[in-house]
């Protein structure tokens, strides 16, 4: 029989040949497929075409089982028959066997599995020494059955009902048979015991190519991975990058290195910031891997596809894919965690310095405020004396005034140094948070009324007692009181408040003044910082009140809003660590 004889319209056959193709060259060009590492199901595709070529047969059919999957493919000369492909998983119970053949025809699965287990006889005339099937005549098989109709059949072996030549021929990978390759004929007495031993021969290459296509596939795979996580090595090495140019230049690395590049797309969610591949789009399949930074989810990695794809080990995605992305997702954990850990060590840095400043203003303000309290107190006390003559005109009266006033406010300054210095030692005592407000307020309530300001008072009773010294504690308030006045020019309201409960008592200062910036609000404890005129204040009062509270084991935080006006909280423990320690010791 002839290729020509065979051909009609429609078919997927050479036209013109006189002499079918030599198998080793058919045998070259599949493996030249199987080496462009090209998707699963075009390689088979392209190899059944050659088989149609070769064998002058109307139907190919394959059945392949691996990693857990069973394969099957069907082409027919017929050219208005597409091309069908289909992947199925294997059965849940690992023990049960795949299933070779399609729909019910338990004969027709019987042989097939006999087949794959060399369970059959070679010296009986259907079988070949390689145990390959072989008939010119499926009328003489001597198995009834196994022409049933099925018509419902998918792509797996079964035999059509205008079969009368066939070939079941097993698919081998070194020592392993991996699947089964149907050749089907309506031509009886097609010349198949001359061509069985070629298509062994090509079944064998189909075999080799299936391994070589999946390890090409695999390589492949796995260059594009290395690459990636190269990438973000490199990228992750470049101290000047920014944490957020980072992210999106790794985003962009992701889709390459999957499978299916051009329908992939990736982001990264990080604390509620996204960065995504151009032209994002929502995706049909994807999976996601968490960023734990410090023990704490703080976003994924995700990356999907935007067209349905074929199932694969973890749906579309290979179970390589996962590692890698688990792999990124831990990666991008040590980056931040890196990031956070620079950004802490800065903070610290900044706060060493801050306190060696205020170290060596403190002992330079201590050194000034002992140098000036001599020469002060013999300015003040000479000037007290001039006052008492009687002979002074009231030009001269007021002068000294003056200057025993600015004596005064000199003095205080002083003070104020040694306080922030901690050259005055504290006198603790048992103290009334609500009693020291009231006494404090009384000399500030005449100046407040002065300035439009509406003072309220929440002291709630029964407010426990602490240790602390009275004086400072009172100095902390007036401070805050007088920062409070001067923030609002044009009146407003200033609120004091008080709470506490068996561990600790709140003072709470809240105006309705100007407000601060951020800016600002990271200075205002810094000694000899200020926003106001040079005549208005020194730039120490908030940083003593800081001194003050830390002094006493307690905490102070501050709320602004430019034109809403500022709230001064402080915390302080019922007894101060000092007396805590005595207490210990004793």
């Amino acid at each position: 029989m002839t290729v020509s004889s065979l051909q009609s319209r429609g078919d997927r056959r050479p036209a013109g040949v006189g002499q079918r193709p030599d198998s080793r060259a058919l045998s070259n060009r599949i493996l030249e497929h199987a080496g462009t590492g090209i998707p699963r199901a075009q390689f088979l595709k392209e190899a059944s075409q050659i088989l149609i070529e070769f064998t002058v047969c109307d139907v190919v059919r394959l059945v392949l089982q691996d990693r857990g999957r069973r394969y099957c493919c069907e082409l027919t000369c017929d050219t208005s028959r597409p091309f069908r492909f289909e992947v199925t998983p294997n059965p849940p119970d690992k023990s049960a066997e795949i299933t070779w053949s399609a729909g019910k025809n338990e004969a027709l699965e019987q042989l097939c599995r006999d087949i794959m287990h060399m369970r059959i006889d070679p010296s009986a005339p259907w079988f070949t020494d390689n145990g390959s099937l072989w008939t010119s005549d499926v009328g003489t098989l001597p198995m009834e059955g196994l022409r049933e109709p099925c018509p419902e059949c998918g792509p797996g072996i079964h035999v059509d009902e205008d079969c009368r030549s066939l070939a079941l021929i097993p698919i081998e990978a070194g020592q392993q048979r991996i699947g089964l390759l149907q050749l089907q004929s309506a031509k009886k007495a097609l010349s198949l015991e001359r061509e069985i031993e070629p298509c062994e021969r090509l079944a064998q290459t189909l075999g080799i190519a299936l391994v070589h296509r999946r390890l090409q596939v695999e390589l492949r795979e796995r260059v594009k991975e290395l690459t990636c996580l190269y990438g973000i090595a490199k990228l992750g090495a470049q101290p000047e990058i920014s944490l957020e140019e980072l992210l999106q230049r790794t985003v962009e690395l992701l889709p390459p290195a999957w499978l299916y590049p051009d329908t992939a797309c990736a982001r990264i969610v990080l604390s509620d910031h996204t960065y995504a591949t151009c032209g994002y789009k929502k995706a049909t399949q994807s999976m996601k891997a968490d960023i734990v930074v410090n023990g704490n989810k703080q976003g994924f990695v995700e990356v999907g596809y935007i067209w349905e794809m074929p199932q694969l080990d973890e749906g579309p995605f290979l179970n390589e894919e996962r590692n890698l992305i688990d792999t990124i997702a831990r990666d991008i954990s040590v980056i931040v965690e890196q990031e956070q850990a620079e950004d802490e060590k800065s903070r610290l840095q900044e706060q060493l310095l801050h306190a060696d400043r205020l170290a060596t203003i403190g002992q330079l303000g201590a050194g000034l405020a002992h140098e000036l309290n001599e020469p002060l107190a013999n300015i003040l006390g000479f000037a007290q004396l001039a006052a008492k003559d009687p002979a002074l005109t009231g030009q001269t009266r007021q002068d000294i005034e003056k200057i025993v006033s600015a004596a005064l406010h000199a003095r205080q300054v002083t003070t104020k140094l040694l306080v922030f210095a901690r050259e005055t030692p504290a006198e603790k005592t048992q103290v009334n948070l609500n009693s020291l407000v009231e006494d404090g307020l009384h000399f500030l309530q005449s100046r407040c009324t002065k300035a439009g300001i509406k003072l309220v008072r929440n002291l709630p009773k029964g407010l426990p007692e602490i240790t602390a010294d009275r004086s400072q504690l009172l100095q902390v308030l007036t401070n805050l009181v007088v920062n409070s006045v001067q923030a609002m020019p044009h009146g407003g309201r200033l609120t004091i408040t008080t709470g506490g409960d068996d561990a600790q008592v709140l003072l709470s200062v809240e105006d309705t003044g100007t407000g601060m910036s951020e800016e600002v609000m990271k200075d205002i404890f810094n000694p000899f910082f200020t926003t106001k005129d040079v005549d208005q204040g020194t730039g120490l009062g908030l940083s003593v009140v800081h001194g003050i509270v830390t002094s006493h084991g307690g905490t102070i935080v501050v709320e602004s809003t430019i034109n809403r006006g500022t709230k001064f909280v402080i915390r302080l423990p019922m007894e101060s660590p000092q007396n805590n320690s005595e207490g210990q010791d004793g």
